[in-house]
């Protein structure tokens, strides 16, 4: 939510203000309400509002002032102004000073729903570009940078220690701002259900305390523990791989940390491997059955999963790329994995279905006609459908074709995998509306079916060599 303070000498008008916006449906929260400007100041330069609505003519100290005085404390407010006064000079006057805005009182209904969408796209924005450089500097280890965008930072300590909490939460916009003491926490929007925090200090002891099992909370991932802002890059990676859990059994939902339990994969490689090698293809019924409940048993995390695919995928590479070379069978890393597969039992269907196809190579189980009728018709289905989830196994079994020979039809009819063209058809939707409308970075990703911003920010400066927020000042 952005916090927003009303400041005017005259309680019938902020009454009117109040009123006149639907606050809370554009995720806004009015935190304080002043007639006394030095008073509304003193709550400026304490709690640091998001925006703040004034009038311009009062009493002492008029809107443009705290403007000012706003702007010399170094207070990143922004400020929409209003005035019983409909002269020119007042509104060039609020704009030379960097008002978002400047209409009159009474308000017009009529305009304020227009208004207020347009300051809920500015905070979005703001938002959205400002998380996007912090992180970028928590990535990178920017020492100066990271001190530059928040007074988080404003001294490294040997004394003071870190972790990373992901949360990830079952509705839009979850704030979990109380949960934590503003002062040793660092908030960064991930997406829309998607939150990082960096804990110091005092923060890390109380964890345990937290109750994150409510019905907003779908999990939440805690990292291990660093006195040093070069870790934050791995404290960042171990908390989403920790939060991921949910991958490997949806129903399961709490604080899960990071541990990593690699030796629970190792003797399931060993098997595939030999399956594979020998083609002891008997052995592959129990040996996958094997593998779901083991996982389970011994509360294996998403750092064991991804250690799984590339390992098995390494083995078919080295016995069958000649076989396999046009499947999606590449080396992924753990976002990449949950945007392929919906969770963990179907990743291990795809991995048994490719087994299978290995003892099958010259088995045809419909013609080459109705697989290629079959085919158009999915390639169709995913255009029209490009921004909801798409996963390969349910497509296959949509348009009847065996999902590892879908890999195959993919890379031979389109020069490209499944991945590669449901990615490439998503950004290239993405570049279209980040030019031709004035959603934000964040709604044009949930537009076009990439949930997780910090995803979308990567994917897409992959595929077009700068960021969303750069391409569109293009």
């Amino acid at each position: 939510m952005y916090s927003v303070i009303i400041v005017d000498d005259e309680p019938w008008a902020i009454k009117g203000i109040r009123n006149a916006f639907d606050w809370s449906k554009h995720g806004f929260e009015i935190t304080g309400q002043f007639t006394s400007v030095h008073k509304a100041f003193e709550f400026i330069c304490e709690e640091s509002p998001d925006l703040i609505v004034t009038d311009i003519r009062m009493p002492e100290i008029s809107g443009l002032e705290l403007m000012r005085m706003t702007r010399e404390k170094g207070k990143d407010a922004d400020f929409v102004v209003v005035s019983g006064f409909a002269e020119f000079a007042y509104a060039q006057e609020a704009i030379r000073y960097g008002a978002l805005d400047y209409f009159l009182k009474p308000i017009d209904i009529e305009l304020a729903d227009s208004l207020i969408k347009k300051l809920a796209v500015h905070f979005a924005n703001k938002r959205g570009n400002q998380n996007n450089l912090i992180l970028e500097a928590l990535i990178s280890a920017d020492k100066n940078e990271l001190s530059r965008l928040t007074r988080f930072f404003d001294c490294f300590s040997e004394n003071d220690y870190y972790r990373a909490l992901i949360l990830y939460s079952n509705r839009d916009n979850i704030s979990s701002k109380k949960r934590f003491d503003v002062e040793h926490t660092l908030e960064i929007e991930l997406g829309s259900r998607k939150t990082l925090y960096i804990l110091k200090s005092g923060q890390i002891t109380n964890l345990k305390e937290l109750n994150f099992t409510g019905s907003d909370i779908k999990a939440a991932g805690i990292s291990s523990i660093s006195n040093h802002y070069k870790d934050f890059a791995k404290l960042i990676k171990e908390s989403d791989l920790a939060a991921s859990k949910v991958f490997l059994n949806e129903d399961e939902k709490g604080l899960f940390e990071y541990e990593q339990k690699l030796n629970i994969v190792k003797p399931f490689i060993d098997s595939i491997s030999v399956i594979i090698q020998e083609k002891q293809f008997e052995a592959l019924e129990d040996t996958m059955g094997r593998l779901k409940n083991d996982f389970s048993k011994n509360n294996a995390g998403m750092g064991e999963v991804v250690y799984l695919w590339n390992q098995v995928v390494s083995v078919l590479l080295a016995s069958f790329y000649e076989e396999l070379k046009d499947m999606e069978l590449g080396f992924l890393n753990y976002s990449e994995l949950k945007e392929r597969f919906e969770n963990f039992e179907s990743l291990c269907s795809f991995l048994y279905d490719v087994l299978l196809y290995i003892r099958q190579l010259d088995r045809q189980s419909v013609s080459e006609g109705d697989i290629s009728s079959y085919f158009t018709q999915m390639v169709k289905y995913i255009d029209n459908h490009y921004s909801t989830k798409l996963y390969l196994k349910d497509l296959s079994a949509k348009f009847f074709l065996n999902q590892v020979y879908c890999c195959q039809l993919f890379k031979k009819n389109l020069g490209k995998t499944f991945s590669e063209y449901v990615t490439e058809l998503r950004i290239n939707k993405a570049c279209e509306l980040l030019k031709h409308t004035a959603m934000s970075v964040e709604e044009v990703a949930l537009k076009v079916g990439i949930s997780d911003y910090y995803y979308f920010n990567k994917v897409f400066k992959k595929q077009c060599g700068i960021t969303p927020a750069k391409y569109r000042k293009c």
